[in-house]
């Protein structure tokens, strides 16, 4: 699926790379650890950036959590994406990540970025 989607804005003239997000945190024996995490996509055009990520399903919350781990941790205000594998109505979650399923994506919104 990652493979479709990189081919895809590749082919309508997006520049496409792999984000790496870096935080710290504490783990249970006090220790301070530094971990990155990916973000699938992160997509240029011109002055416009997004960021995607591919996901074979979010149909549970600590799916959807693990997906958007790396998403959640961006401060910026660059739209978001989760595009996923499963048959779902496109929607917007409380922190304004949007998620649609990859033949929406691939026939309708990848028209809008």
């Amino acid at each position: 699926m990652e493979n479709i989607i990189y081919n895809e804005l590749i082919a309508r003239g997006f520049n496409v790379d792999v984000g790496v997000v870096e935080y710290n945190y504490t783990n249970e024996n006090g220790k301070k650890i530094r971990t990155q995490l990916e973000v699938d996509f992160v997509v240029n055009k011109t002055d416009k950036r997004y960021y995607i990520q591919s996901a074979l399903t979010v149909a549970d919350e600590e799916k959807r959590q693990q997906e958007i781990n790396s998403l959640n941790r961006i401060d910026d205000s660059y739209t978001k994406i989760v595009v996923v594998r499963d048959n779902i109505m496109p929607w917007i979650d409380e922190k304004g990540i949007q998620y649609i399923n990859i033949e929406d994506f691939l026939i309708e919104r990848i028209n809008e970025l």
